[in-house]
């Protein structure tokens, strides 16, 4: 790939469904000049619940279908994939790969005055004890409590996030980590930006709380940067957005059109497992 054409070359996005679109919309504000590819899987949903064997094959089989693409750098916007599958990706594709784990635990390490951050998550994503490894690796003397919260996202995709239950569900789940000192929290989930100004109200101003969609796409501004393959919005002036899923399109571009900031007009499906 020639440099020029490297710039201009879309940036390769995916997660188990619709919840890395909340890192998409990061990237659109952040890198509005960027060609992206989302590929949302729609049919494998969820990965909370899958082994890493698993999730490390759906995201191999993910990575080849956007290497087609021929996309500059992949995001895996998901947390699940990204604390069970990054590692083992990162060495077998010749394409810069990123997730969502390591900028949101860098932003919990930098917010907390009293070394103790609060992460909540999926049940993958808690049991593989991700986060405390790497802010561990950050900084030892934080203290990470973990919290599985499994009923935040279908409640976000059933569309009941201004519903009173949802109310209830974030105090059930969250009344023992308000009980602790925690000055920081990671919404470690791509779902959970979306119920963030409720867990904000509920938990108190004396919580900073880190959103790794953000974080992830400053991140992926200073890879582009640093690598020189920022597109500069010259050679086409519009940004291109394209959305795959492997089932569900339908679905898909009607959660779609309540995150993004612009009307999804197409949604492809696509047979994942040929890949």
């Amino acid at each position: 790939m020639s440099m020029e054409c490297k710039k201009t070359a879309p940036i390769g996005v995916f997660d188990s469904g619709v919840g890395g679109l909340t890192v998409v919309r990061e990237m659109t504000r952040q890198l509005p000049n960027e060609n992206i590819v989302y590929f949302g899987d729609t049919a494998r949903v969820p990965y909370g619940s899958k082994s890493q064997k698993t999730i490390i094959r759906f995201s191999e089989q993910i990575i080849r279908f956007l290497k087609k693409k021929q996309v500059k750098a992949i995001v895996i916007a998901c947390n699940t994939a990204s604390a069970l599958a990054l590692e083992a990706v990162r060495d077998e594709f010749d394409v810069p790969i990123m997730g969502v784990v390591i900028p949101g635990a860098r932003a919990a390490v930098e917010a907390t005055h009293n070394q103790k951050v609060g992460v909540v998550g999926t049940d993958a994503t808690v049991q593989s004890g991700m986060y405390t490894k790497i802010i561990h690796g950050m900084n030892p003397d934080v203290t990470v409590i973990e919290k599985a919260c499994p009923l935040f996202v279908p409640l976000v995709e059933e569309g009941f996030k201004e519903h009173h239950v949802t109310q209830e569900i974030i105090e059930h789940y969250l009344e023992s980590m308000k009980n602790t000192d925690i000055d920081a929290m990671i919404l470690g989930c791509t779902h959970y930006p979306l119920l963030r100004s409720k867990i904000r109200a509920y938990m108190g101003d004396k919580i900073q709380i880190v959103n790794p969609a953000y974080e992830t796409a400053m991140d992926l501004k200073k890879l582009l940067e640093e690598r020189d393959m920022v597109n500069d919005g010259t050679k086409e002036p519009y940004s291109r957005y394209e959305f795959y899923v492997s089932d569900t399109a339908e679905k898909f571009r009607n959660f779609a059109n309540t995150v993004m900031p612009f009307d999804i007009s197409e949604t492809n499906v696509v047979n994942i497992e040929e890949y």
